[in-house]
């Protein structure tokens, strides 16, 4: 077990259903929160503040879309550099602005603190009227991803020579598919979103569910290591795939349809986290 995850177990048994997924129900709320951190999910020379700020925010919401909940409110904590100036502030609070605009949420407050380097804490406040969790795997439900995998690890390998990568990077830009995923909903049993990488994020769904996968090809670790991919991972019953595959159809979503939930565990085999 990662430390994350052994982290997360110590307060289990005081919150059941409450910690340990991407986001935390109450009601008919969800509140998510990430963390994004100078030199352990980004280096400042790589992008730019307005760039940091919007992926920033966007990874956060990402884990209430995949929850099925409608993101409302964002709380956000800083810590600021003491050597920035108005105009970093400025591209910093544009790029907040800009994610929080585009998705209709309102920014209601938060904190911030002065640092040696630039640390993002935001929470984000959802509404849903039926959240989707991880836990709800069923056996025989075929397993999906969305878009397409491994380009994330490749730019970040560049990164991490020095190289520049492409301004569209799914890196730098990571792409939510709201619609697509609240329209889906219904025919769902379980979703998260591929942050940490493909095998991780089936070593959670195997361990909440008690159930292993049946791989139909093989997939490779260039693809099902590389994290901060942002794509949707779910499951569904088989008697659902055509209706999930003409709303994909509907909203341009390319569909990866690439196992089956069996009895067993899975163990993949990658770090925890694709960042070091």
């Amino acid at each position: 077990m990662n430390k994350e995850d052994y982290f997360i177990k110590q307060f289990k048994n005081t919150h059941k259903n409450i910690i340990g997924d991407d986001g935390a129900v109450v009601g008919s709320h969800v509140y998510s929160m990430d963390a994004f951190f100078e030199n352990v999910h980004f280096k400042r020379e790589w992008m730019s503040l307005k760039e940091i700020a919007r992926k920033a925010m966007i990874v956060n919401i990402s884990d209430a879309i995949v929850m099925n909940a409608i993101p409302k409110y964002a709380l956000i904590s800083i810590a600021i550099p003491k050597d920035f100036s108005k105009d970093d502030l400025d591209e910093l609070a544009k790029g907040f602005k800009s994610i929080a605009k585009k998705f209709g949420i309102k920014i209601i407050g938060g904190d911030t603190i002065s640092n040696i380097k630039l640390d993002i804490s935001i929470t984000i406040i959802s509404k849903t009227k039926k959240p989707i969790f991880r836990k709800g795997l069923k056996k025989d439900d075929f397993l999906c991803f969305t878009g397409e995998l491994g380009t994330c690890k490749k730019d970040l390998e560049s990164l991490l020579q020095g190289k520049e990568v492409s301004k569209k990077s799914k890196f730098i830009k990571p792409k939510l598919k709201p619609e697509f995923f609240y329209e889906i909903s219904p025919y769902v049993n379980c979703a998260l979103d591929i942050s940490d990488g493909l095998f991780f994020e089936l070593e959670r769904l195997s361990e909440t569910n008690n159930l292993g996968f049946e791989f139909f090809d093989k997939i490779s670790k260039d693809i099902g290591c590389s994290g901060e991919e942002y794509e949707i991972l779910f499951s569904f019953s088989q008697k659902n795939r055509d209706v999930i595959s003409k709303i994909a159809k509907k909203h341009e979503v390319k569909l990866n349809i690439f196992a089956k939930a069996v009895d067993g565990t899975y163990k993949g085999d990658c770090k925890n986290h694709h960042f070091n």
